[in-house]
């Protein structure tokens, strides 16, 4: 007879399975709490104690590791002086391997979680039993994963495991230890930037294609973080997200939940194209809109209130490739449910939390922290003869926020309820300048000027007085300082340095 090695924390379908299995006449060796519930549903199993001939000891943490059991997933068939080896010690072939590991992930989720249950729950014996029979995958089939049971059944009732399939779940074995130990790892790391970077994802959707149509793309998520974003979002309606639309909406929610007050940003190739403050969504949403009507057209609207008939009915009225908020009210839903396509998300704005940010680059990964300082005004300085009014102020504080989210080189015109002009991602900042002035317009008079960045020159300045800005804010910084101040001062405009950037790449 062949023989089956069981032992599973998760035991969904292991009944079925190794009822299964003894009909193909195996042997089920079994330990702990797996030996119990299989045994309570009739299936004969042989203890692991009586394979090893030695007892389970400190607590349960060594059962598995011994020779009688690793010696019989590791030897190799195919060679005499293995099989010479293996009945020299009594040691018998075991077959098949159906393991899941101590809920470790599940422990270290818990509020209440210590540090001594969750080293509790770092399996030992399990992973080596993995690894051990996915190395010898040439006669051993090894499952970590329900999904696998009934293929495999399938495949041993028509003789035996192909081979590509056995290789195919050591793979998975690998990929799953792994994960596993990089959840450890993680744990128990307490430097931020460590030696060995392991990060864990789990598959959350298969993409249609990527970036383009040419390109293949996936999408994953920490499997740990509970915070909110486009990785927890929920999904009420509409086709399934692309590769763009994940992107896209990340910008706009990360935008959005800057702000305290009712806020609607509209977000087109990751950049915001409009941004409004109100004192109620609706009205938050008709500035954002207001604010250039032309890009909207498509884009991604984010939302930080719940969505209300009224403003839904206004949403519904252009196409909009996503709407994402906290809520929908049932009468929102109504009239935005009666588009097909359009996908409505819903994502809980209380949880927002900075996490680490991961751009891969040829063969590498740069990271970095998140772009999540939060600025005391009270350390900005004003370097000019003119102060800015207290409305100035407001507006400035407001553009300021806003501008930390376009593309560099950014610069966003605005007043202290809208965006009026972004220009964004031009190779020089005055190109940004006169793309966010054109689209602003005569609506420029009197509006405010963020720049994501220092200006290397006073053009910008000039620029801005001509288009009757009244107020700037910039970090500061550039060895030509001066010249804006200056340029500022003969112009009357107030300016304002913080003394930090916000680059954008």
């Amino acid at each position: 007879m062949k023989r089956a090695l069981i032992s599973v924390s998760d035991k969904a379908g292991v009944v079925e399975f190794a009822k299964a299995l003894v009909k193909l006449d195996f042997e089920i060796i079994s330990t702990g709490g797996t030996k119990k519930i299989l045994e309570e549903n009739g299936v004969v199993t042989i203890g692991i104690e009586e394979v090893t001939e030695f007892p389970e000891m400190l607590d349960g943490r060594v059962k598995t590791l011994h020779p009688m059991i690793h010696g019989g997933l590791l030897f190799r068939r195919d060679l005499g002086t293995h099989v010479k080896e293996a009945k020299l010690h009594g040691i018998k072939p075991i077959d098949l391997v159906c393991v899941n590991l101590y809920p470790f992930q599940e422990t270290i989720q818990k509020p209440d979680a210590t540090l001594s249950e969750a080293i509790e729950n770092i399996d030992i014996g399990g992973p080596s039993m993995l690894r051990s029979a996915a190395k010898n995958y040439q006669s051993v089939t090894v499952l970590v994963d329900e999904a696998d049971y009934k293929p495999v059944l399938a495949e041993l009732e028509e003789g035996e495991v192909k081979g590509a399939t056995r290789a195919k779940l050591a793979a998975k074995v690998f990929r799953h230890t792994a994960f596993y130990d990089a959840l450890i790892a993680g744990f128990l790391t307490e430097d931020e930037f460590p030696e060995k970077l392991t990060i864990p994802y789990d598959l959350k959707q298969s993409l249609r294609y990527g970036e383009n149509p040419h390109q293949k793309a996936a999408f994953y998520k920490e499997p740990l973080s509970q915070a909110s974003g486009i990785s927890n979002a929920n999904q009420l309606h509409g086709k399934e997200l692309s590769y763009n639309n994940i992107r896209d909406t990340d910008a706009a929610l990360k935008l959005a939940a800057e702000f305290t007050e009712p806020a609607a940003v509209a977000v087109k190739h990751m950049n915001p194209c409009g941004v409004g403050i109100g004192e109620t969504i609706f009205d938050a949403y008709e500035k954002a809109y207001e604010a250039d009507k032309t890009s909207i057209f498509g884009g991604i609207v984010a939302l930080n209130r719940e969505v209300d008939a009224k403003t839904a009915q206004r949403l519904s009225e252009i196409f909009l490739e996503i709407i994402v908020a906290p809520s929908f009210s049932e009468p929102a839903l109504a009239i935005l449910t009666k588009k097909k396509n359009i996908r409505l998300l819903t994502v809980d704005f209380s949880n927002f939390a900075p996490s680490l940010e991961k751009v891969s680059v040829g063969f590498g990964l740069l990271v970095q922290d998140s772009d999540s300082l939060l600025e005391n005004p009270e350390t900005f300085t004003v370097v000019t003869e003119k102060k800015p009014t207290d409305a100035e102020m407001r507006a400035l504080l407001i553009q300021w926020k806003i501008v930390k989210h376009v593309k560099s080189n950014a610069i966003v015109v605005g007043n202290d309820v809208q965006t009026l002009g972004i220009g964004a991602g031009q190779m020089n900042r005055i190109g940004s300048a006169q793309i966010a002035l054109k689209q602003a317009g005569e609506k420029a008079k009197g509006a405010v000027l963020a720049s994501d960045a220092f200006f290397p020159m006073d053009d910008t300045v000039l620029a801005a007085a001509e288009a009757g800005i009244t107020a700037i804010i910039q970090p500061g910084g550039s060895i030509k300082d001066t010249d804006s101040i200056e340029m500022a001062n003969k112009y009357g405009i107030a300016m304002v340095m913080t003394h930090v950037r916000h680059f954008k790449h």
